[in-house]
């Protein structure tokens, strides 16, 4: 399996063959308990998410193979075609080998305002991605478009795997894709210094005010 997959994300063709391993088999012994008999399809994401994490254990793409989704199928009691229906569907579903590091940059209408175009301007002339769905040459960085990723208020947003990365312009992001090359990703969150969503320069509201203890009214006033 390890062999097949690294091979997959060599050269972009599937794997020949494709089982769960240990790690991935614990899991869904613990997620299928949480569906009664006879509903079992429902787990179909969270297996998807299990193939998709153990590509990237065993041969550093997270992507979903065509025979790991039959494979899912087969656990499911499914048929194949709904399995794919689902995997392609949802965009946090890779059906093709990615890089080490999957740059997902949000272009919604939040984050362009606030200059996303810079931030894949950069992401382009860093890692030499001349269009998304490419991959860099060294394999390190794959760029793919996102629709809104829900943290409009920190935005623009670049999401790094799993990871959010906040309050991005083009210099955060030549930073942040440095780091990644050296294989040390910083902290997830802001990357202007704000807390969680803040504004920007500090709280301005609920703050701590220093007031004089009044006296007791006394009866009668």
């Amino acid at each position: 399996m390890t062999e097949m997959a690294t091979k997959s994300h060599d050269h972009g063709h599937e794997p020949a063959i494709f089982a769960f391993d240990a790690e991935s088999e614990a899991k869904i012994g613990e997620i299928l308990k949480k569906y009664p008999e006879g509903r079992q399809a429902s787990a179909v994401l969270p297996l998807l998410d299990l193939a998709q994490r153990q590509m990237r254990r065993v041969s550093g793409s997270a992507w979903v193979p065509r025979v790991a989704m039959d494979a899912i199928a087969a656990r499911l009691k499914m048929p194949p075609i709904r399995v794919y229906e689902v995997a392609t569907f949802y965009f946090m579903f890779n059906t093709k080998p990615v890089g080490k590091w999957h740059l997902q940059v949000c272009t919604t209408t939040p984050c362009w305002l606030r200059g996303s175009d810079a931030v894949v301007e950069a992401c382009k002339r860093i890692t030499g991605i001349r269009h998304f769905g490419e991959t860099s040459e060294d394999g390190l960085f794959t760029m793919t478009e996102v629709e809104c990723l829900g943290a409009c208020v920190n935005a623009p947003i670049l999401q790094v795997n799993d990871d959010f990365y906040e309050d991005m312009d083009a210099a955060t992001t030549g930073k942040l894709l440095d780091a990644l090359k050296h294989d040390s990703p910083p902290p997830p969150g802001s990357m202007a210094g704000r807390q969680a969503s803040a504004p920007e320069g500090g709280a301005t509201t609920l703050t701590t005010l220093d007031f004089a203890p009044q006296p007791a009214p006394r009866g009668g006033e």
